[in-house]
């Protein structure tokens, strides 16, 4: 993972923003990692939907370190980047920003790797066709 000091702007296109909410948090006032972590997992299967050309399936996600915790307002912007298209799959690594409270500064909250799954109408794994291949 990188931290903001050596990488401080986001990578890949901005796929999706959210605001933490209050029903989100734990005893603690932050927002729980679990639905951060659900946040980035639209963020990576819109990108993978457009990449496959319809619908896909989430089937495994690489380690996490969440940086920073998430404050209740702030605004979680998902930036994707695709890593890897496969015969049947798509590899997305999704880096979730936040807007420091006290100085406006973007803050690196965390990153993961999500890898998707294109499926078929028959609900079974399909290839993927993109242009100029196969």
């Amino acid at each position: 993972m990188t931290d903001l000091d050596r990488n401080p702007t986001p990578q890949g296109e901005l796929s999706l923003q959210a605001v933490a909410m209050p029903a989100d948090t734990n005893p603690h006032g932050d927002i729980f990692g679990g639905w951060l972590m659900s946040q980035m997992d639209l963020a990576g299967y819109v990108t993978a939907c457009d990449v496959a050309g319809g619908r896909v399936a989430t089937v495994a996600v690489d380690g996490m370190v969440f940086l920073t915790p998430v404050h209740v307002g702030a605004v979680v912007s998902c930036y994707s980047d695709i890593l890897e298209v496969g015969r049947s799959s798509v590899r997305v690594v999704v880096e979730v920003w936040i807007n420091s409270r006290q100085d406006g500064e973007p803050i690196k909250v965390t990153e993961g790797t999500f890898v998707y799954v294109a499926i078929g109408d028959d609900k079974r794994t399909r290839v993927i066709h993109r242009p100029g291949i196969g």
